[in-house]
């Protein structure tokens, strides 16, 4: 389907909230509220809007740090890379001490972020993992 810059715009809006009323993209583009349902209905009819979702915030989520070994002869910053491409993985970071890389994990479950765990242990290089739950964020 052809999409216009209305269109566009109208994805635009919906991406940041799913949950704006037709009523008040309408408003915003100078469109009747039923102009605005109708042309989603035909972005939905025509898979260019495949599905709406939901995002939970933060405080929904399971949060962990994971720090990893890697082998010495393993190059750190190729196993970082493919630790960042990894689902739920928030932050990166290459750090000093006994581990060489610390990421920050996110999941709606902690049976999720087992998973990324698993997979995290697939990579090639990495040797051992540490990883800690996080209770309560204070700041």
């Amino acid at each position: 389907m052809y999409k216009d810059k209305v269109d566009e715009k109208i994805i635009g809006y919906l991406k940041e909230d799913a949950r704006e009323s037709f009523v008040d993209i309408g408003k915003k583009l100078k469109l009747s509220e039923s102009a605005v349902r109708r042309r989603v209905k035909n972005l939905v009819d025509s898979g260019t809007i495949k599905k709406f979702t939901l995002e939970l915030g933060e405080e929904n989520a399971t949060s962990a740090i994971v720090l990893v070994s890697v082998d010495s002869a393993t190059d750190t910053s190729k196993v970082s890379l493919r630790l960042a491409k990894l689902e739920g993985v928030k932050t990166v970071y290459e750090i000093t001490g006994q581990y060489d890389i610390t990421t920050i994990m996110s999941a709606s479950s902690i049976a999720e972020i087992n998973n990324t765990i698993d997979a995290l242990r697939k990579i090639p290089g990495v040797v051992d993992t540490n990883t800690v739950i996080i209770l309560r964020k204070i700041i």
